[in-house]
């Protein structure tokens, strides 16, 4: 019989605490850096794309960003540096960004196509699909979708809960329950000629009220 005042069994001193909020994030956290650095390895290792001795474009950014953009396929600055959004585009954007006062860390971007191919068409249809993969890995609040090549690629994707999402430039529209979509123009056709800049700033800057509303949590 236990005596009043006596511990009712033995102490487990190994137990670990309650994991904090902080732990969890970091928890999370790494386990997207190896998802992103596994998908990177199967991208570069695939046998199916023609780009010969020409490495994959790939994406780059917080690897749990809340704002993921969305490109169709990379130009040859992209090409040549094997990363997405480098070059104009990248410059562009990051002054847009900044203008916005949306944090870069908190962005994202990829490309449809990853494929250094001259032809989009000829990029295996296998390789385009896991940008389902690189979606669920990052997990982002909104996709920025960037030209109605990339939309077609995104709209055909099979997304898990996704709704089809209407070429409607500069609106907010829901995605998938937890994500929603804002379909601009495509940034690489709108670095030259004036009335392209308006046409997709006038879209884009539809990102900043949305970043400036999320929840400071």
């Amino acid at each position: 019989m236990q005596a009043q005042g006596e511990p009712g069994g033995p102490v487990n001193s190994g137990a670990m605490p309650p994991a904090t909020d902080d732990e969890i994030r970091e928890k999370y956290l790494e386990r997207a850096i190896r998802e992103i650095n596994a998908l990177t390895r199967e991208l570069q290792s695939c046998p199916h794309c023609p780009r010969g001795n020409l490495l994959p474009v790939l994406g780059s950014g917080h690897p749990q960003a809340d704002v993921f953009l969305l490109k169709f396929a990379p130009v040859a600055s992209e090409v040549e540096e094997g990363v997405a959004f480098y070059g104009r585009a990248g410059s562009a954007l990051m002054k847009s960004l900044k203008r916005l006062g949306i944090d870069p860390l908190a962005v994202y971007g990829t490309l449809c196509v990853k494929c250094p191919v001259a032809d989009p068409s000829l990029a295996d249809p296998a390789c385009i699909a896991r940008i389902i993969d690189e979606l669920a890995i990052v997990a982002p609040r909104i996709v920025v979708v960037m030209g109605l090549d990339a939309l077609a690629v995104l709209n055909d994707a099979d997304v898990p809960l996704a709704r089809r999402l209407d070429p409607a430039f500069g609106v907010i529209q829901r995605f998938t329950p937890s994500t929603e979509a804002l379909v601009v123009p495509n940034i690489d056709d709108s670095l030259d000629e004036e009335a392209a800049k308006r046409a997709f700033w006038s879209a884009f800057r539809v990102l900043g009220d949305w970043y400036a509303d999320l929840p400071p949590y």
